[in-house]
């Protein structure tokens, strides 16, 4: 959203303190819409909408005289009943001062802007990134764009540069020695002094006649010629751009209750509009798994019905294998983002955390584990104990992997673990650090 002022600036104010007003104004659009986003569903994210902003949050400063300091001088009215040093009785009731709001008094409305879907999607993730999208390759779909290439003698009027320009024509009037009209004045000035006082003197003709030479020359020289014009030259690029896949590793086992399910799919109904929405050349992969995984399309990782038994190592060995089939770790950026309730096949431990610490995480530029919780579990985990897969996860997590975990169990949690996943790099805690 941008907020553009055309307002003339009046008596009083000042433009720093404008252009203050306008970003304090900007982020309190940009709170509200964050804070609007706890009660919408994800289909609502992308539909934009009504957002209100107090009124206090918008008023623009004024600058004002002190009350206080300073010499000032008064004139003043005189009037026929008092004198200096009268006392006068205080008013009946207080009055003098300014009244209390009254219940019929004025108020002010609050601020309410109307926010397309684009301006509701650009402030909502306005400070969330992928982190570390550090691996970038020239491919044949890269975007084209422009730079800088010297210059040209043809071009447009908006690409024509003015300093090339005027030194060549400089240039060109040094080496054909034109002369300048100030030097043309200052001569014809002499000629026309020495005329008056000596109008008969021998060297008059000398004169005339380099005045003559001087304003053909002035008139055959001219200041700028077609040949002194210079255009700026673009030359199309192909621009180096990075690609990145995140995968979406979710369990539809039976102890994922449907309030866990759900809370999964939003966490990535919302990932997906992100990714989408920032990153052009970012590929997805769904992989729902049980005691077996498989990569599925997007309408039957949201949708299919499919139940079973908990094995994690399934998920992480098909993210392994689409990995190398698709997607060579020396050209793309590999992002993962799985989704349990934290139950596994206990036999099944060993293997994922061997797995998860041998061969995923060294290939991912970040892992983000989510775990989802019933309403009703006790804070700070969703029960006496963590699960499982939360202590196994615990032991790998370490300062210098690049591994975050969260829970939640409740769909108002959703937006801001989102956020504290996904926030920019100098605003996120170490990957190390608590939950």
């Amino acid at each position: 959203m941008k907020i553009i002022d055309r307002r003339l600036n009046p008596g009083g104010k000042s433009l720093s303190n404008r252009q203050r007003f306008l970003r304090r104004a900007r982020a309190l659009v940009r709170q509200a819409v964050r804070s609007g986003t706890a009660t919408r569903s994800i289909k609502d994210v992308e539909q934009g909408g009504e957002v209100t902003i107090p009124a206090d949050g918008v008023r623009e400063p004024t600058m004002r005289r002190s009350g206080e300091g300073g010499v000032r001088d008064y004139v003043l009215p005189g009037n026929r009943e008092y004198v200096e040093g009268d006392e006068i009785d205080r008013p009946e009731g207080g009055g003098g001062g300014r009244g209390g709001a009254g219940g019929d008094g004025d108020g002010v409305d609050e601020f309410r802007f109307v926010l397309s879907a684009d301006e509701f999607l650009d402030l909502f993730l306005e400070d969330l990134e992928l982190p570390d999208l550090a691996k970038r390759k020239l491919t044949g779909a890269a975007v084209q764009t422009f730079r800088r290439a010297g210059f040209s003698v043809t071009g447009s009027p908006s690409s024509l540069d003015v300093p090339r320009t005027m030194r060549n024509a400089m240039a060109r009037r040094l080496a054909l020695k034109r002369p300048t009209r100030d030097e043309v004045e200052l001569l014809a000035a002499e000629l026309a002094l020495r005329e008056a006082e000596t109008p008969d003197a021998p060297d008059l003709e000398t004169l005339r006649a380099e005045l003559a030479a001087k304003r053909a020359k002035l008139r055959a020289v001219p200041y700028i010629d077609p040949l002194d014009v210079r255009y700026r030259r673009l030359e199309p690029t192909p621009k180096p751009i990075a690609q990145a896949v995140m995968f979406c590793l979710m369990d539809v086992s039976g102890s994922m209750t449907e309030h866990m399910k759900d809370l999964a799919k939003r966490f990535y109904s919302l990932l997906y509009i992100f990714l989408k929405r920032r990153y052009p050349r970012v590929e997805v992969v769904f992989i729902r798994h049980t005691h077996h995984a498989e990569e599925v399309d997007e309408n039957t990782f949201f949708h299919s019905p499919e139940t079973g038994g908990t094995v994690v190592s399934t998920a992480l060995e098909e993210m392994l294998r689409v990995v190398r089939a698709r997607f060579p770790v020396a050209d793309w950026n590999i992002y993962a983002a799985q989704a349990s309730d934290g139950d596994n096949l206990p036999s099944d431990n060993a293997k994922t955390a061997a797995l998860l610490e041998t061969d995923v995480l060294p290939l991912c530029q970040y892992y983000a584990y989510l775990e989802v919780g019933q309403e009703e579990d006790p804070l700070p985990g969703f029960g006496d104990r963590p699960s499982a897969l939360w202590r196994l996860y615990s032991l790998i997590r370490s300062p210098t992997a690049p591994m975050a975990m969260r829970k939640v169990r409740h769909r108002r949690d959703i937006y801001p673990v989102f956020r504290e996943l996904f926030s920019r790099q100098d605003a996120r805690a170490a990957p190390g650090s608590p939950a």
